[in-house]
This record gives C-alpha cells, sequence and structure tokens, in this order.
C-alpha cells in the first residue's frame, strides 16, 4: 500500500475512533509505519502534529453539536477529552474565537475543519532537484534533543541554544574545525535514528567521526548502510529556511509517485555553502524500492 493509501485509512481510523482518547501509536497502527515514520510523514505533508489535527476534528464535531442542540458543554467536554467544562472552553475559544454557549446561537460562525483527504496534487511544474545516493555505514556524534510531535517548531531554537552555550562550538572544535572540500559543513543534523516509545523525535546536531575526533561528552550514533533520496535545495541566503519545505515535498510529491517508499532509518540535514557565499542544504531519506 502507498503512503496516500496508507495516511487516508490512518483519517478513517481517526473519523471511526474520534470519541476514543488517541495516541499517535493508535493512529499509526493502521498503517504499516512506525508512530514515529507516521508521524513525521503527517506532519511533513500537512504541516500540522497529528495531535493538532485529532484536536481540530474534535471541536468541530462538539461545534456542530451544539449548533444542532445535541448535548451539554460538560457532556461534550467529556466525550471529546477535555478534564472540565473549562479546559474545553478556552480550547473552544481559540478555534472558534466564540464561547461553546455563544455557538449554540443561530447564525454563529464556527471554523470547521472536515476530515482530510490525501491525493496526489497537480500544479504548475516545479522541479525538484533529487538523486539517489547510496552510503556504506557510518558513525556521527554530537548533542541530542528530544522532541514531541507538536515542539518540531523549535528545532531552530535548539540550534541558537547550542550555539550560545558554546556547545556548538566545543561540538565544532571536536570535528576538527573543519569545512569539506566540496563546501559541505562539518557540522549537519541527524533525526530519527531510534525510535522513541513515546512517539518523540530524537534530534542531533552532529558531525560524522572521523579517525582522530575526540567525541568524549557527545552522544554517538551508528547510521547503517543505505540508499538515500537526496533533495537540495535552491540557494538561499538564509540557512535552515528551505528544510521544511523539502521534506514537505518530498514526502508529499516525490514519494507518492517515485516507486520508492521510505525506508526505516534516520533522516539528515546537510548544510553547505558555495565559493559566492550562498547557502545550499539537503535532505537525506532512506528509501527502498517498491
Amino acid at each position: 500500500m502507498d503512503i496516500l493509501s496508507q495516511l487516508n485509512s490512518a483519517v478513517e481510523f481517526i473519523e471511526e475512533h474520534i470519541d476514543d482518547d488517541m495516541a499517535l501509536a493508535d493512529v499509526a497502527s493502521a498503517t504499516s509505519y512506525s508512530p514515529y515514520h507516521f508521524g513525521r510523514f503527517f506532519y511533513y505533508i500537512t504541516d500540522m502534529p497529528l495531535s493538532e489535527y485529532i484536536r481540530k476534528r474534535k471541536l468541530s464535531l462538539a461545534a456542530l453539536k451544539l449548533q444542532s442542540g445535541d448535548g451539554k458543554v460538560i457532556d461534550l467536554a467529556v466525550m471529546y477529552g477535555y478534564e472540565s467544562a473549562d479546559s474545553f472552553t478556552r480550547a473552544f475559544v481559540k478555534q472558534h474565537g466564540i464561547t461553546p454557549s455563544a455557538a449554540r446561537k443561530k447564525g454563529a460562525s464556527l471554523t470547521i475543519f472536515p476530515p482530510l483527504t490525501f491525493q496526489i496534487k497537480i500544479e504548475g511544474v516545479r522541479a525538484m532537484n533529487c538523486r539517489i545516493e547510496e552510503k556504506e555505514a557510518f558513525e556521527v556524534f554530537g548533542i541530542e534533543r528530544f522532541f514531541s510531535d507538536d515542539e518540531l517548531s523549535r528545532v531552530s531554537d535548539f540550534w541558537a541554544e547550542c550555539e550560545k552555550s558554546g556547545d556548538y562550538g566545543r561540538l565544532y572544535k571536536a570535528a576538527g574545525a573543519r569545512r569539506l572540500k566540496d563546501g559541505k559543513h562539518c557540522i549537519n543534523s541527524i533525526h530519527g535514528y531510534h525510535e522513541m516509545k513515546d512517539g518523540r523525535l530524537p534530534y542531533m546536531i552532529c558531525a560524522k567521526k572521523m579517525l582522530g575526533n575526540d567525541a568524549t561528552g557527545f552522544k554517538t550514533v551508528q547510521v547503517p548502510k543505505a540508499a538515500w533520496a537526496v533533495f537540495k535545495s535552491d540557494k538561499t541566503d538564509k540557512p535552515g529556511v528551505e528544510i521544511s519545505s523539502l521534506f514537505s515535498r518530498a514526502y508529499s510529491e516525490w514519494l507518492p509517485a517515485s516507486g520508492y517508499n521510505r525506508a526505516s532509518g534516520p533522516e539528515m540535514e546537510i548544510y553547505y555553502t558555495d565559493t559566492d557565499g550562498k547557502h545550499f542544504e539537503e535532505v537525506w531519506i532512506p528509501v527502498k524500492k517498491m
């Protein structure tokens, strides 16, 4: 089953269990993917965490029930997983801009999110710079942090914190304080190198371990031999701005029509600069032939 079919199966599962307390692992069970990989697919294709989508659907259905006069506020709060009428009301106002009581009034304006449907979308021709590259196993070391599916926007803050604290400088020095001959930085990032039971993302600002590197005090990870789909950005003056877009297009545009499936293993982000000082970025996704 291709990725789009599995995403649609997951949405059907959510609708069938919308009154239940669903976790990422529950929804992923409707697919052949692990909770981690499914969470990544969903985030990059929809630009929102799965938990946010489920919350929006629950609050949409609650609003429709209120407008039809079906149910008390406290009953709906319990039905859709809120601990109290107050917490339900706060979430309701955040999405709809009005209180549950106001939503009962005729003509009330509501923000309704219908169930998602995934399909290949054909737009204007927009080239993707992609290549398949095979690499032998290698080792990286670096600074690790874990992110839940609704904290992924904080990754850039993690980089800033590491630079401010001096951890980035320590890693750069341990890596040999070098820039590679092809212009690539020796400091990059890798994530998803092991799967967390709670669905969190292990993320590491890292360097490839070379002979003579002192990795003392850093997390070390073995990256297995794999075939990688590599997507390269256009030139940009601002490092880091293209990464999310590259992942999103890779999963939503390239992967469904490529003849490849996402393989197990981590993803990588590579950064480098040409002789004109322009920045490029690459995302590396492990793949296998269908």
